[in-house]
């Protein structure tokens, strides 16, 4: 008896008689992309004259979402949004110069949760807002509960402002400009966050440590800033710019007017100089395309592709010229709507663009999903695995975005709701309700309101009770979040570490 409980000791302590351990499956990493102010002009989404050969190439190895919006189409309130997983009535953040913690001190971000779970959490460049160039080289409306590291890289393209050429004499981010400029990439602001992020996994491929890495560009924001090879890819005489009358303003609620006329000397541009800026926009949509395409071959070169997924989107939409109007800030298709590209491991290329409606929101969850952590109770939006699995699959009806809009006589608040074939906004002024309603499957541009056409009475209160419904439940107070704090003001601004002209 004794020598036979001895044995079974030795065997025991030797592993000799029982099964081989199974090895845990290794954690995934992540690699976040995000550009700036970038719509969908890219050829992976179809657009005839973009050169994006990288994203494009990204697209091909993974899953395109083609109805993806944003919870509001302004840089601020919409990063915050995509950080936290919450819609902006619960982040209390519709402004441009709110820190998150400000408004909602107690989240855990993305990146922070990653933390929270041992990896390594890395920003390089613009995630929060910034104000684009001004805080070009600073750490911005930064959150620092998010990171382990940080890099703010500024460049070429911040020292030579006084190159810029642009529509008014005071050149920020709120106005159309642009430059040709002279050098090379890895001279650009995003040329050296790309270089710097390369850094990182060359770092993490011979440390082995698990990390979230988060890649901010600052362009194609204004100024669109980009070595001139980049112009020299396009004929200045492809580009078409849209035209909208003014009789058009009369069919849709004054706030949706005011919304795409707000910045008056960007209304009636001259036709050559339109064609120029968005040449302009072109080429640094295609320098943008490149520096990500220089990260991309990094990853695979380390061979940390077999172990990343990389998520690729953008802060809002973009309109060139589309309604009259340029920049951000509408709730139509061309403010709301974002590329969103996600591949990795596991991942397989669904050959077609996925037209289900996903908000970006729904980021952090699917995020977790597919690193399989757990998701923080407090999060609103919802995982859009089951879309990456089959894209058959229904996540969500609809994609909801808001808006402010200052009227010159209070504020008018927008709610807009977007499905597979119709848009449906809302507009409140001093208790007085307004609507714009567009028939995708005859009308892709958003150029006839419906809203009061007889034959879609039905569809637009079927529509009003659904957006309502999403309004309510976008304004609950989420489990676990902890503080809300109405009405911020800022803490401080970044100070500038270069003068303009100088």
């Amino acid at each position: 008896m004794t020598f036979l409980r001895l044995s079974i000791l030795f065997l025991l302590v030797l592993g000799g008689s029982g099964p081989t351990p199974i090895k845990p499956k290794p954690k995934l990493n992540v690699l976040f992309i995000i550009a700036d102010d970038l719509n969908c002009a890219l050829g992976a989404y179809g657009d005839p004259l973009a050169i994006t050969p990288n994203i494009d190439k990204l697209a091909k190895k993974g899953v395109v979402f083609g109805n993806t919006h944003v919870q509001y189409p302004l840089c601020g309130p919409s990063r915050v949004s995509l950080m936290t997983g919450l819609y902006p009535d619960q982040t209390k953040s519709k402004k441009l110069r709110l820190y998150v913690r400000q408004t909602i001190p107690d989240v855990v971000t993305i990146g922070q949760k990653f933390r929270k779970e041992n990896y390594h959490s890395v920003r390089v460049g613009k995630i929060y807002h910034y104000h684009n160039p001004r805080d070009i080289g600073t750490a911005g409306h930064d959150d620092s509960y998010t990171w382990d590291q940080t890099v703010n890289p500024y460049g070429r393209d911040k020292i030579e402002e006084y190159k810029l050429k642009g529509l008014k004499s005071k050149l920020d981010g709120g106005t159309l400009s642009w430059l040709q400029a002279d050098g090379n990439d890895e001279e650009q602001t995003d040329g050296i966050g790309a270089t710097e992020t390369i850094g990182f996994l060359d770092e993490f491929s011979k440390s082995g440590e698990n990390f979230f890495l988060a890649f901010g560009l600052y362009r194609p924001h204004v100024p669109f800033v980009a070595p001139k090879k980049y112009f020299d890819l396009y004929d200045i005489n492809d580009f078409k710019v849209p035209q909208s009358t003014d009789d058009y303003l009369n069919t849709i609620p004054k706030p949706a007017a005011i919304s795409v006329r707000r910045k008056k000397e960007q209304v009636d541009i001259d036709p050559n100089l339109a064609k120029e800026i968005k040449h302009a926009y072109y080429a640094t949509t295609s320098f943008v395309d490149a520096q990500i395409g220089r990260v991309l071959d990094k990853l695979k070169e380390t061979g940390l592709d077999k172990n990343t997924i990389v998520v690729f989107t953008s802060d809002h939409g973009y309109h060139l010229g589309e309604h009259g109007h340029w920049q951000k800030q509408t709730l139509f298709e061309d403010g709301t709507r974002v590329p969103l590209i996600i591949a990795g491991p596991g991942i397989k290329n669904n050959k077609e663009i996925i037209n289900n409606p996903v908000e970006l929101v729904d980021l952090y969850p699917t995020i977790m999903d597919l690193v399989q952590m757990q998701t923080p109770k407090f999060v609103s939006g919802k995982s859009i695995v089951p879309l990456l699995e089959n894209s058959e699959n229904i996540v969500r009806e609809n994609a909801l975005t808001e808006l402010q809009v200052n009227t010159g006589n209070g504020i008018a608040q927008g709610y807009s709701i977007k499905t597979k074939r119709y848009r449906l906004s809302q507009w409140e002024h001093k208790g007085v309700k307004a609507y714009e309603l567009y028939d995708h499957y005859t009308d892709t541009s958003e150029l006839n309101n419906i809203a009061n056409h007889i034959d879609y009475l039905e569809v637009k209160d079927s529509l009003i009770k659904i957006l309502n419904d999403r309004v309510v439940e976008a304004k609950q107070v989420p489990t676990g979040l902890g503080r809300q704090i109405k009405n911020a003001t800022p803490w401080y601004e970044p100070a500038r570490i270069f003068h303009k002209n100088n």
